[in-house]
């Protein structure tokens, strides 16, 4: 409990009151063990050649100096002895700073593969209560969308407004955590500022817009603050992946996703079952207030047992303690090195421009992300239909119209255990003896995801009629959940292993597409049931899902290519 606490906001904050007298590191109770965080490596390459990856040759790989300490992937206790001006000393080698390319510091880094302050290193109930955490917020952000369509009507009566205008307050709701990830995700990825305080901060304003926007008195008040509540609640969103990418190495990180994803599932989805009978019962509002309780509990809980998970944010808070602890600003991290020379230009460039760069000169990137923006606009589309299959054909309550999302929760249970056997037994003996792996071998479930969602709109669509069981459609939910959670993760880690640099501004690009067309397509969804019936609208929507079933298969095969090509991708698999 204390390794869990010890890096959370609540001992951050008890540290800056007790002036660093509780909640100490290693180092601050033992000032000599500073000595075992200083990489002899890089810290010879920067004194000699000004980076951490030592000299060149004439195609750009690194290569090894003849002077350089060896440093290997082993404990590196007593490698770095002293720190002298102008020269950087291993052990008994004084090697002088080159005056042209050297630059005078020592590379602050984990003292070893077992460092215990490395996500990766964490014990696995620790990675698996932070993964909880991470997926619970997900679910209690994800859910403020679907938890408002309860009560559309009850809006529709109060402000005297259209259908059409009440969807705005879902519409609106989702542009926000659309667009909030392109600044919040890249900020995360800054060593001085890390994952924590974004998740915290965002989400106390998050929680506490709840309560003028469920105590709106005009209409143009409501969908204000639904955009806003939107747009501070958004980083768990497309963060929340990257924060399971720092816990797990790329062989395990499919099943951090994989729970993750679980969560994003079940927010849309249960949303409509927890605000229902409370819509039913108290009006528009009272959902709303329900938001407030569950985020407001999700942010107690992680102000208290949330530690921080990005590995930059780490060890720049390490050097910070330890040019504290031995007087000397030579001591720094490798993060902290790269982003020293940053101007605050290229801090906005890398925060506002960085996701949209990626999201629309990276063909590998826009395919996927429209994929899954096409996925998630439909499913917006066809929760639509959901009032009038089960409230205007089976007469179900409002309250009861809720459960019938459940079948779409229970598709991705199903789905769940079949996906983890088959990345234990297909995916993971295809990672190399580096750990890693080819990134279009993360693919193959998507061709089953490809074909389910189109399975799933073709028979919801003409089973949905009063001479066929109400359990038939609720049935075939099931199939749109198994389409969205195969896709969605063979995406995911697809582009991480393929975009290993800049996961959390890929994540946020998708996010953001995927929400532009999730906040658009509902607001012409009833008028296209309405005019084209159950049956026709849901085709639709299958036959533009079927359109889109080559892409994984394109991608799978002459995705390698593609990326070998791309300045920003990873080209060395």
């Amino acid at each position: 409990m204390y390794d869990l606490v010890r890096d959370t906001v609540f001992s951050h904050t008890l540290r800056v009151l007790t002036g660093g007298r509780v909640f100490k590191y290693p180092e601050e109770e033992d000032s000599s063990l500073w000595k075992r965080y200083v990489h002899p490596e890089k810290s010879h390459n920067i004194a000699r050649h000004g980076h951490v990856d030592g000299p060149q040759d004439d195609n750009g790989n690194s290569e090894t100096s003849s002077d350089s300490p060896s440093s290997g992937d082993g404990p590196r206790r007593s490698s770095a002895t002293a720190i002298e001006h102008h020269n950087v000393v291993h052990g008994t080698r004084k090697l002088p700073v080159d005056p042209e390319k050297g630059k005078d510091y020592f590379i602050v880094d984990w003292y070893g593969p077992d460092d215990p302050e490395n996500p990766q290193n964490w014990g696995r109930l620790k990675k698996v209560f932070v993964t909880f955490e991470i997926t619970f917020l997900t679910f209690a952000v994800y859910i403020g969308s679907a938890i408002y369509t309860a009560g559309l009507l009850d809006v529709v009566a109060s402000f005297n407004v259209s259908t059409v205008a009440a969807t705005l307050g879902l519409t609106l709701f989702v542009a926000g955590y659309g667009l909030g990830p392109m600044i919040w995700a890249p900020l995360s990825e800054i060593p001085q500022i890390g994952r924590n305080p974004v998740y915290i901060i965002t989400l106390i304003i998050f929680v506490a817009f709840q309560v003028p926007t469920a105590l709106a008195h005009n209409f143009g008040m409501l969908l204000a603050f639904r955009f806003l509540t939107g747009f501070f609640g958004s980083p768990a969103l497309a963060t929340g992946g990257a924060s399971i990418g720092d816990l797990y190495e790329p062989k395990k990180r499919t099943y951090g996703l994989g729970i993750w994803g679980i969560g994003a599932v079940s927010g849309p989805t249960l949303g409509p079952l927890i605000g229902g009978f409370a819509a039913e019962a108290n009006g528009w509002r009272w959902p709303i207030w329900e938001l407030m309780w569950l985020s407001g509990g999700t942010l107690l809980v992680l102000i208290f047992f949330l530690p921080e998970t990005s590995s930059a944010n780490i060890l720049y808070r390490r050097s910070r303690r330890l040019r504290k602890l031995t007087g000397n600003d030579k001591l720094i991290c490798e993060p902290e090195f790269q982003g020293k020379d940053m101007t605050t230009g290229d801090i906005a460039k890398m925060t506002l421009v960085k996701p949209f760069t990626l999201l629309f000169t990276e063909p590998i990137v826009f395919a996927l992300d429209l994929y899954i923006a096409l996925i998630y606009g439909l499913l917006y589309i066809w929760f639509e239909s959901f009032p009038i299959v089960f409230t205007g054909i089976y007469g179900f309550s409002l309250g009861l119209e809720g459960v019938a999302f459940l079948g779409i929760l229970v598709g991705v249970l199903v789905v769940f255990p079949f996906f983890w056997w088959y990345n234990k037994a297909y995916t993971e003996p295809n990672f190399n003896e580096n750990g890693e792996l080819k990134p279009e071998l993360r693919l193959p479930p998507s061709f089953v995801g490809a074909f389910a969602i189109p399975i799933c709109l073709f028979w919801f669509g003409w089973s949905s009629r009063p001479d066929i069981h109400w359990i038939m459609p609720i049935i075939g939910t099931a199939w749109f959940s198994i389409g969205a959670f195969l896709l969605f993760n063979s995406v995911m880690n697809y582009l991480s292993d393929a975009y290993p640099e800049s996961v959390a501004s890929i994540l946020a690009g998708n996010d953001f597409l995927r929400s532009a067309l999730g906040a658009g397509f509902p607001l012409f969804a009833r008028a296209m049931y309405e005019r084209l019936g159950v049956a026709w609208a849901s085709s639709t929507l299958a036959f533009i899902s079927v359109a889109f079933i080559p892409i994984p298969f394109i991608l799978y095969r002459y995705g390698e290519k593609i990326r070998h090509k791309s300045k920003n991708a990873r080209h060395d698999l």
